[in-house]
């Protein structure tokens, strides 16, 4: 799996130059980490994708059984 990293000290650096405290500087880089860790692992994977596709296949097939399997019926009762 690929990892995003984020440098939080260049980002610190950045704000400091742009006029922040060092501690607004800081405080902010370590807060924007944390939100982007956590919004990450949220994010799918081409694993999830296939097994969506897999799920999604199944159920599709499922359908369509049953709508063959209906229409039979109904042909040989009309």
């Amino acid at each position: 799996m690929t990892t995003i990293t984020f440098d939080t000290l260049k980002f610190a650096n950045t704000l400091k130059k742009a006029g922040f405290t060092p501690e607004q500087a800081e405080a902010q880089a370590e807060a924007l980490s944390e939100v982007m860790e956590v919004n990450l692992k949220e994010l799918a994977t081409k694993g999830d994708l296939v097994q969506l596709e897999q799920r999604m296949t199944i159920k599709l097939g499922t359908m369509l059984t049953i709508a063959v399997g209906a229409v039979v019926a109904l042909t040989k009762l009309l």
